[in-house]
């Protein structure tokens, strides 16, 4: 099984991880008058089948305890269960915030749903493994709520923003983060506790929750949903075919950066490899902004807060790093 044995590869997996989470949306802006309940579920299949790729792969070098298959054979079956609920937790708290990209842009949605899971997610993390340093990881997460408020203040001087952005499409943001991390703590669990489940292991059960569930919270959505009318699911296999490969490749991206995020947690602790994967937000904002024209027409005041966010993420993203050197 492949994983990182120093700091710095351990670092550069996560910032692939930050990168994929970040960038996976644009696969859906990139499909146009197409729904996204029928984007995610090509989306939702192709987390769980790179997943299983990588598996067999990277988590398989070698036949030894930590190898993919003997692992899951070892492993305490709580902890399937952990992970499988944790997929589950996890494609309610996506479906939102795909429904917020929907309503408000991927420069707003993406910052204030996952701002608000990095807290959750680290510090429920934290408590199950207290590994780095506490204070270090108070103040990156400090700063990472105080780039969430700083991209609600851009947002609120964009010109613009009163057509695009609405109570609800806010509301349904704030749900999603606190969703979203809320299955950090059950990966954690699933990968510290009893005869755990390795990283490769865990992003298999992990993805394969999430695609099962979508048999419940994707058809519910497909019924009522948060935007439009309701979507028959005969629409999905009319459907054009960019949709069906952009929702494949969509997950594809989504599932190697969480597979790496949990391999690097290997080494760093699920606390500071969630944390610093989190920095999505900016790569998302960048794309928002400079691929979607999201703050075409913005004024000084609303540039300012939005270069301040980066500006906060990234003193979140230098002291996450370092709590792992100082703990």
């Amino acid at each position: 099984m492949f994983v990182p044995h120093t700091f710095g590869v351990a670092l550069l997996m996560i910032f692939t991880s930050a990168i994929c989470w970040g960038s996976w949306a644009n696969t859906y802006k990139g499909v146009k008058n197409y729904r996204f309940e029928l984007f995610y579920w090509d989306y939702a299949l192709g987390i769980f089948l790179i997943a299983v790729a990588l598996a067999f792969t990277l988590g398989n070098t070698a036949n030894n305890a930590s190898s993919f298959l003997n692992n899951i054979r070892a492993a305490d079956r709580s902890n399937f269960i952990y992970t499988l609920a944790g997929g589950a937790v996890f494609n309610l708290a996506n479906l939102l915030l795909v429904a917020a990209i929907d309503m408000a842009g991927l420069a707003i949605a993406f910052p204030v749903s996952i701002g608000i899971a990095m807290v959750v997610g680290v510090v429920s993390s934290y408590m199950l493994q207290p590994r780095g340093n506490a204070a270090l990881l108070a103040a990156g997460v400090a700063c990472a709520v105080s780039a969430v408020i700083l991209d609600g203040q851009a947002y609120r001087n964009l010109t613009r923003a009163a057509r695009s952005v609405s109570r609800k499409s806010i509301l349904v943001c704030v749900v999603s983060g606190i969703l979203m991390g809320l299955w950090a703590p059950f990966v954690t669990h699933a990968m510290t506790q009893g005869n755990a489940l390795g990283p490769y292991s865990t992003g298999v059960f992990f993805t394969l929750g999430a695609l099962l569930s979508c048999f419940v919270w994707n058809v519910y959505f497909m019924k009522y949903p948060l935007v439009g009318e309701p979507v028959n699911f005969s629409k999905f296999f009319r459907g054009p075919a960019a949709g069906h490969l952009l929702g494949l490749m969509g997950g594809v991206i989504w599932g190697t950066g969480t597979v790496f995020n949990l391999v690097a947690a290997n080494f760093t602790g699920v606390a500071i490899s969630y944390a610093i994967g989190q920095s999505a937000p900016m790569v998302a904002a960048l794309w928002g902004v400079l691929a979607w024209k999201e703050f075409q027409g913005a004024n000084r005041h609303a540039k300012a807060f939005l270069a301040l966010m980066f500006l906060f993420y990234t003193l979140a993203i230098l002291l996450l790093a370092k709590a792992n050197t100082a703990g």
